[in-house]
């Protein structure tokens, strides 16, 4: 596959970067919107169910001149291949939910929805020039009434999986996605956005990263993240019990030197995750749940579930109807069990009387073995000869993260993905960090900001997901290009 020199990116760049100090200052502002706008009866509520879609195109430099487009104008493009006949029931499946969810308010029922939308997607409709997919979405986020209704989640900026993604970028991510949703649609929902919804559910279990993912969480203004089931374990290293992954649990985070973070998750359970939304299965199941007691207050139990919005037969074809369905049910069988959004069950627990520290603790998976190994020790060597010792004894201890997809490696295989991104993230800070620590304005100057794009956008997991070939050579071009644009003065860019 040829590829043309390297071209200013289409359209200029993303809204990614250059608002780091104002974005902070408001993500971090004390907000309690669903306490104060839920009309869910907590005293009537035995069990819920919150639902997330997940949406996203990956960037590639596969434009006319190689420029970088979105994946889904690639499949407008070049219609005639494969699936891509579908692109534009996927660009429909984007913006659907804004004629849903009104047409269900006005039937007297009272729905709820969590959406995930990467910022490649975000950043490509707009390129497109889709404005009726923008603009849906700014109905579903900045609408007085569908507040009450739709709660965005936040996530990597170019669905970056968390355990192969170097430390450093990963605030880079979470604070691009930040940057890109305000732009789009305001500071003021950019506010409401407190939970996180990992991509492909990729949870680092390498104590260092995920300590530093916490971390950056929470300096973002993040209250909550969205968990696999098997992707977490209890402190002695077993499973979750049953009635465990319907409650809240704390995440747990400790790093080689003993520093200890936490942060709230609620469990995605397993499944077929397409599916279970597609045929609203936790609707169902919630139905067979009740209350659960925590610190001597009983609480409603909630399911946790999250698909893919577009992806597939179901999300595309049976998912409207299937919403509907359970929808038109709540409201005509009572409001034992509704669908709730995920801050909006932590908010009213919370004015219950439960506080985060009543969850019970959990933490990364295999983190158990790891402590045991080291004993005592602290520190980065004392964590590296334990991991090493775990592995040379079991070939199925790994710390490569767990995700939705634990058939398919994110790591082995990569090599020749994985060192060109570390060696461009350790390019990109030697270049830039002392500059914007002394002058926080770069973040703002185009140079850095197609820099940072080409960065962000070389960790895109679409670029492993799909094995060795066409991807993996998108992924080398993006780096290739990002080399150039770091080798260069900025005044030539």
């Amino acid at each position: 596959m040829g590829f043309a020199a390297p071209l200013p990116i289409l359209n200029g760049c993303p809204a990614i970067s250059g608002r780091e100090s104002e974005l902070l200052k408001k993500v971090n502002q004390v907000t309690d919107h669903w306490k104060e706008s839920t009309n869910i009866n907590f005293d009537q509520l035995k069990s819920g169910y919150a639902c997330a879609l997940h949406m996203h195109q990956p960037t590639i430099p596969a434009g006319n001149e190689g420029e970088l487009i979105s994946h889904l104008q690639h499949m407008f493009n070049h219609s005639e291949e494969g699936d891509n006949h579908n692109a534009e029931p996927f660009a429909q499946c984007y913006k659907r939910l804004a004629d849903i969810i009104p047409g269900l308010i006005k039937e007297g029922c009272n729905p709820r929805i969590m959406l995930d939308y990467s910022g490649n997607l975000l950043w490509g409709v707009n390129q497109m020039g889709r404005t009726d997919i923008t603009e849906s979405l700014k109905f579903l986020a900045c609408d007085s009434q569908m507040q009450n209704h739709v709660e965005w989640l936040g996530t990597f900026w170019s669905h970056a999986v968390a355990p192969s993604t170097p430390i450093p970028d990963l605030k880079l991510q979470i604070s691009a996605w930040q940057h890109q949703f305000a732009h789009l649609f305001g500071t003021e929902a950019l506010q409401r956005v407190k939970g996180f919804s990992p991509p492909e559910m990729h949870l680092p279990n390498h104590p260092d990263t995920l300590y530093e993912f916490i971390k950056a969480l929470k300096e973002c203004g993040y209250k909550w993240v969205l968990v696999q089931e098997h992707s977490v374990e209890n402190l002695n290293g077993t499973p979750l019990n049953h009635e465990q992954k319907y409650i809240p649990n704390q995440l747990i985070a400790k790093n080689s030197l003993g520093d200890t973070i936490k942060i709230t998750a609620l469990i995605k359970t397993q499944g077929s995750d397409t599916k279970l939304v597609g045929q609203m299965q936790p609707f169902y199941e919630a139905q067979g749940l009740g209350r659960q007691e925590i610190n001597n207050i009983k609480i409603p139990s909630l399911v946790s579930q999250i698909a893919d919005g577009e992806n597939g037969g179901v999300m595309m074809n049976e998912f409207p109807e299937a919403y509907l369905q359970a929808n038109r049910r709540n409201r005509d069988n009572g409001e034992s069990v509704m669908a709730v959004n995920g801050s909006e069950y932590l908010e009213m627990i919370a004015a219950a009387g439960i506080h985060e520290s009543n969850f019970p603790t959990i933490q990364g998976v295999h983190q158990h073995r790891i402590w045991n190994a080291m004993g005592d020790d602290l520190g980065r060597q004392a964590l590296s000869s334990a991991i090493a010792s775990l592995k040379s004894s079991d070939t199925g201890f790994n710390i490569e993260g767990a995700s939705w997809t634990n058939n398919l490696s994110w790591v082995e295989g990569y090599e020749n993905i994985l060192e060109p991104i570390n060696q461009l993230s350790a390019q990109f800070h030697k270049r830039f960090d002392e500059q914007v620590s002394n002058s926080p304005e770069i973040t703002q100057t185009e140079h850095y900001q197609q820099a940072l794009v080409h960065l962000l956008l070389s960790e895109t997991s679409c670029f492993r997901y799909w094995g060795q070939g066409t991807w993996t050579d998108y992924a080398r071009e993006i780096h290739r290009r990002g080399e150039f644009l770091l080798d260069e003065p900025s005044t030539a860019i």
